[in-house]
This record gives C-alpha cells, structure tokens and sequence, in this order.
C-alpha cells in the first residue's frame, strides 16, 4: 500500500520530469531557430516588383519569428507604452518603375538622408562614393515621395537588432519595381561579421544584386553575413530615437514584429552638401 507521503513525492517526481522535457524541448527547438540567420532581412523577387518578406532571425529560448511556426508556450511581453506621435496627413505613394535610375549623384560629394518621423528626426550620412548606385536610388525615390507616410514595419530585438524600413505598403512585401546591384560589402566598418550600432544598410534576397528599397537601421551590434550594402552612419541623436523605438519592444514577444511604436517616416529628404 502506498503511503500519501510516498504518494506525494511520485507526483513531484513525475511534475519535475515533465519539466525537464520541456526544457530540453525548448532548447532543441532554439538552436534549429539559431542556425538559419544568414535568411533575415530577406526579399522575394516577384516579376519585375522587388517583394520583401520577413526572413529567420537568430532567437532565444521559446522565441519564433515572424515566418516559422508559432511555439505555443511562448508568451508575448507586455506591451510597453506608444511613445511616438501620430502619423502626418497623406497618402503613401503605390508608382513603381521598371528599371533603376541612371546614376546621377556627385560620387565626389556628401549627402545626407533625413528621415522624419513620427518618433524623431534621424539623420543619415550617406556613403555616395562607396555606394553611388545605392544612394542615387535613395535620392531618386525621396525626391518621388516614395518614402513618405510609410511605416516602418519590423523590429526585431533578439539575436539582431534592427529596426527595418522602405516598404509603402507596410508589410514587407513592397519595392520600386527595380533592383540595384551590391555595393561596399567591404567596408572597413564591417569586422568579424558584425554590422555595428549606427549602420544603415540595404535588405535583399540572399542574392546577390537583389536590394530594391527596403532597409535596415542598426541600433546595437549585430552580427550578420556581409551581403547586405553599408550605405550610410546614422548620427548621434538618431541613435537616441532608435533606442526609443527599440524600448517600446514589438507585438509578437518573441523577438521579431511590427514595432509596439507608431513608426512612420512622415517625410525622407537627401541633401547634397
């Protein structure tokens, strides 16, 4: 006959094993997640449209992104406060074009792209001699308004940390109809595989030559292949609002998401100076 006390110890027994399995379980589950970061910032060619989609992205423990399977114990942080203003009036632009702009830019001359927003002002120093086609899409599809009242759409704060942007439509699948080839993958800013806290730089495919107009700002040292073009430094103060940004956390919990902060560039301007 078994005693309650006996009793007792058996159910913590089996309670303590059940844990553990799941413990392992998650653990398993974390390093197939972590082995697959070479596909983050990921874009999809579709016709002549460059169509953007969420890639993997290395995570922790219990941690998914956007594109795999949901773990069903993962459980989404709360919520941290809005701490940006509401979106400018207007209406996001839908023109594409067919081929890349010839390059007209001053490859001897310094530009820098402003991005206003709904969080703050961030300023970019772009790297028009290391990056010519880059930076001359840049000034092409902001004197379009081709930025302008659109969101920026992903954050993720797990294993990289970025916050990306460039996409109309606000869901990752947008781009100008065109594609600008790799540019400054050497960049002496670039060691040991790390693209460092301030850098701005282009998403792709996973191919080469694949960049449309979708991009990525850098608010803590990320560790990343080189394929993706340097094209710019972002400035002391724009690093303080992607901070903010990057506080406010995003909606998923698990690392990868649509910013918890309302992010909309109200208005990108390059200026040649």
């Amino acid at each position: 006959m078994v005693s309650q006390e006996q009793r007792r110890r058996q159910l913590a027994r089996e309670k303590f094993l059940r844990q553990q399995q799941r413990r392992t379980e998650a653990r398993r589950k974390s390093r197939v997640r972590n082995s697959v970061i070479a596909s983050v910032l990921g874009v999809i060619l579709v016709g002549s449209g460059a169509l953007y989609a969420t890639g993997a992205l290395e995570q922790g423990d219990d941690k998914t992104n956007a594109n795999a399977e949901v773990t069903p114990s993962a459980a989404p942080t709360s919520k941290a406060p809005d701490p940006c203003d509401k979106p400018a009036e207007g209406k996001v632009k839908t023109e594409t074009w067919k081929k890349e702009p010839a390059v007209a830019i001053d490859k001897s001359a310094k530009y820098t792209l402003k991005l206003d927003t709904t969080c703050g002002e961030i300023d970019v120093a772009l790297k028009a001699s290391a990056a010519p086609h880059t930076v001359n899409s840049f000034d092409f599809l902001a004197k379009k308004g081709y930025f302008d009242h659109s969101k920026c759409h992903r954050l993720t704060t797990s294993g990289i940390y970025v916050l990306q942007c460039g996409d109309p439509t606000g869901t990752g699948t947008g781009g100008p109809g065109y594609t600008i080839p790799d540019e400054n993958l050497k960049d002496k800013s670039l060691k040991d595989n790390i693209y460092p806290a301030g850098t701005v730089a282009m998403a792709n495919t996973g191919q080469a030559n694949s960049g449309g107009s979708q991009f990525f700002l850098v608010y803590q040292d990320s560790q990343l292949p080189p394929s993706y073009t340097p094209f710019g430094t972002i400035s002391d103060a724009g690093m303080k609002v992607l901070k903010k940004i990057a506080d406010a956390g995003e909606n998923t919990g698990a690392g990868d998401g649509a910013p918890n902060a309302t992010v909309v560039i109200d208005k990108a301007t390059v200026t040649k100076s």
